[in-house]
């Protein structure tokens, strides 16, 4: 434990204030996923994006970007208070490079094998899955509508 202290200590403030934005969130969005549901979470989530902050220039996509906050939001799982599904993961990183200017998309996709059906959910940035061990959401029939392009009126 003291080693993963020794490397907070070591972020930047911008890393730290990412980190403490995700180990906050995915708790949230845990808890209103369970108690709202799929949609209001996420439309919560959309309104909070509000058009200043993803037209801010400062917030330039790129490759560091994009993995920085991947390794914040994974960090925030590890260390936080709880260890959330692959959704809240998803959601709360989608919604933290939203943030940031970065377009991401929120997957959900469906598997069925030997009488178990299994949903995933996965965040991509440019055609490639981000908060992924290797090719795993490859497995699942994605849903031909993207989650994180819904309208106001399909929400």
């Amino acid at each position: 434990m003291w080693k993963a202290f020794q490397r907070y200590r070591a972020l930047p403030p911008e890393s730290r204030a990412l980190f403490h934005r995700a180990v906050f969130l995915l708790p949230w969005v845990t808890l209103s996923l369970r108690l709202r549901g799929f949609k209001k979470t996420q439309a919560t989530l959309q309104n909070r994006l509000t058009s200043a902050s993803l037209q801010d220039p400062r917030n330039q996509a790129n490759a560091e970007t994009v993995e920085h906050t991947c390794r914040m939001v994974a960090a925030g799982a590890h260390y936080g208070v709880v260890h959330p599904s692959c959704l809240p993961d998803s959601l709360t990183l989608w919604y933290l490079l939203q943030k940031q200017n970065v377009p991401a998309t929120l997957r959900i996709g469906v598997s069925k094998s030997s009488q178990k059906f299994e949903a995933h959910a996965w965040v991509e940035h440019e055609g490639r899955a981000l908060n992924q061990a290797d090719d795993h959401h490859q497995h699942y029939a994605a849903f031909d509508n993207a989650f994180s392009d819904l309208s106001d009126e399909q929400l």
